[in-house]
């Protein structure tokens, strides 16, 4: 049996509305019609995956799997077109994931130098999709922040920066040259993943809140609802008149690596990932913990 992928598509449109008219106004098909494309696909796949009933329609514990691999599925399906639609018109591309903070230019220049016809584009990730989205094909390769699940990648650690704790600027530590971690104690964290990704041990109060991304995780810090942890190289795309970064001494450094699926060879990938490499010390220049003091004391008149 081969997973259709329109029918794939109408259940994850069904199981993010969880009604079946609304679902069927979205993708514009007739709602019976759509009853009857679920139903096929549960033949197919031999498990309900609804539960409907007068109180609505609910995700069984199959169709509670199903959608959380469905979403990558798609993703790599749309990638496979996109490749295939590139090599049809004669070009091609290379797309690269990046983090916060990372530059991609020093590799992307580096990679350019051999491959002047080859298009390079970008695509930020975050620390939940950043070993997806490679393996997936919805990049081709990815800068990573570590630590990340391994499982299928092609993985080698570039470089490490420091961390550095941010700060509303009226915290009573905003502003400090360098603080010592347990000045923290008592403080409220906010985090984007499991305690085991955090970057200390120490038993910090959980805020309650948990980011999706740097982004979130500063606003809620803007806002004086806890602290939180950054690279060196992500204070500094970040610089924001309402957030103070602090050193702390303590503190292990962020690791960022490069990747790739073991499982896709490609030429220019593994071009890529040797360029990447070689630039490796010139992409952790960029995001410097002495730039990072430049950029403070430049920001604070010195």
């Amino acid at each position: 049996m081969d997973l259709d992928l329109r029918k794939l598509r109408y259940f994850v449109t069904v199981a993010d509305a969880l009604h079946f008219g609304r679902a069927a106004e979205e993708l514009h098909i007739a709602q019976p019609a759509l009853s009857r494309q679920i139903r096929a696909l549960e033949d197919d796949l031999g498990a309900p995956l609804f539960i409907r009933d007068s109180h609505g329609v609910v995700l069984t514990d199959a169709g509670r799997q199903l959608l959380d691999d469905a979403g990558p599925l798609l993703a790599s399906a749309r990638a496979v077109r996109r490749r295939v639609s590139v090599a049809a018109r004669g070009g091609r591309r290379l797309v690269v994931g990046f983090r916060a903070g990372i530059p991609v230019i020093p590799a992307a220049r580096a990679f350019g130098a051999r491959h002047p016809d080859v298009v390079v584009d970008v695509q930020r990730t975050e620390w939940d999709d950043q070993a997806q989205t490679v393996l997936d094909g919805r990049v081709d390769v990815g800068f990573v922040r570590l630590p990340v699940d391994e499982t299928g990648l092609r993985l080698v650690p570039l470089f490490t920066e420091p961390l550095l704790v941010a700060l509303p600027t009226s915290h009573p530590l905003a502003g400090k040259e360098e603080i010592s971690e347990s000045d923290l104690a008592g403080e409220r964290l906010i985090w984007h993943g499991d305690a085991s990704t955090r970057p200390t041990r120490l038993p910090y109060p959980d805020s309650g809140l948990r980011a999706h991304g740097v982004d979130e995780k500063l606003e809620h810090v803007a806002a004086g609802r806890g602290i939180t942890f950054v690279a060196s190289s992500e204070s500094l795309f970040y610089s924001r008149p309402d957030i103070s970064y602090v050193p702390v001494r303590e503190l292990a450094p962020d690791q960022v690596g490069v990747a790739m699926a073991a499982s896709r060879p490609s030429r220019l990938a593994d071009d890529f990932f040797a360029a990447a490499q070689a630039t490796a010390d010139v992409t952790a220049e960029c995001g410097s913990y002495e730039m990072w003091r430049l950029a403070s004391s430049v920001a604070a008149g010195g």
